[in-house]
């Protein structure tokens, strides 16, 4: 484990010493991933045969999600199997593989914002809806989200760069975000970061809520209940959005963890999968 964090002093982590069997939780989680993938793949696959989600925004950026989600599930699912037997790999892929995951734990959250705006334009701006919510807005929409995901790795991939000798790049680790993060500064400097998204991504949803609540109590009879349905997808989103929100701190308790007891760490580890992982990747399905 690291030494000194604060001062910025750190070793590395001995290479693992054999390779230790699954546990039950791990394999608990190997069936848990195995059902929402089924799930959320043969939604993809439903989408790419009906042209009538093809063409609705909603759905085209429904199915950013469950594919962001679902490489997000594959990819954290191999580094939990390594980590769980102890397997080391070159630092360099490492630093790539978190890249890539930061990118795709941000993508939901910020994906699901960007559903919230198309259902406050779909209630609250009815007459404007088709013009506003289109095929061609929405593949721009997801690169816009691509854009802004890109901006807490560009943060991180600095902060390593800045803090780390060239013969740590050189190294081999057992591959986890709490263990490029060795100083002080980075941890503060990416919860900043996502600070910022919290703050935008909460201001929209808020919006959106209160916006298409104002528009349902006006309502009444069969749009009444037009209405309510949104704001219940608003709320499903609102609630989704933040157990994904706490899923970006859980790498920072976890580093504090880490110093102070290996078991609970592993322990809390496997609690943040099951409730900021897993939980908020299901409930997509769910929704729709």
């Amino acid at each position: 484990s690291m030494q000194n964090t604060s001062q910025g002093n750190f070793s590395l982590p001995p290479p693992a010493v054999g390779v230790r069997p699954l546990n039950e939780k791990a394999l608990l989680i190997q069936a848990l991933i195995a059902l929402f993938l089924y799930v959320n793949v043969l939604m993809i696959f439903t989408f790419f045969r009906k042209e009538a989600f093809r063409t609705n925004t909603r759905y085209i950026l429904f199915a950013h999600t469950l594919i962001c989600d679902c490489a997000f599930l594959i990819i954290t699912d191999i580094l939990l199997l390594l980590t769980v037997a102890r397997i080391v790999m070159p630092t360099s892929l490492c630093i790539i593989i978190c890249a890539i995951l930061v990118n795709l734990s941000i993508a939901t959250p910020l994906t699901l914002t960007v559903m919230s705006m198309e259902r406050y334009v779909s209630i609250c701006m009815p007459l404007r809806h088709a013009e506003i919510s289109t095929p061609q807005r929405a593949v721009h929409g997801i690169l816009v989200i691509q854009a802004l995901c890109s901006v807490h790795v560009v943060v991180m991939l600095l902060s390593l760069f800045v803090a780390y000798p060239l013969s740590f790049y050189s190294s081999s680790l057992v591959c986890s975000l709490v263990m490029l993060h060795a100083y002080a500064w980075q941890k503060h400097l990416s919860d900043a970061v996502l600070q910022l998204y919290f703050l935008f991504m909460s201001l929209v949803i808020c919006f959106s809520y209160i916006k298409i609540m104002g528009v349902a109590r006006a309502a009444s009879g069969e749009d009444r209940k037009s209405m309510n349905k949104g704001l219940k997808t608003v709320l499903l989103h609102a609630l989704q959005l933040i157990l994904s929100l706490i899923q970006l701190w859980c790498p920072f308790v976890e580093a504090a963890v880490l110093r102070i007891d290996l078991k609970v760490f592993e322990t809390i580890r496997y609690f943040d999968y099951i409730m900021f992982i897993l939980a908020p990747r299901c409930l997509v399905p769910l929704v729709y």
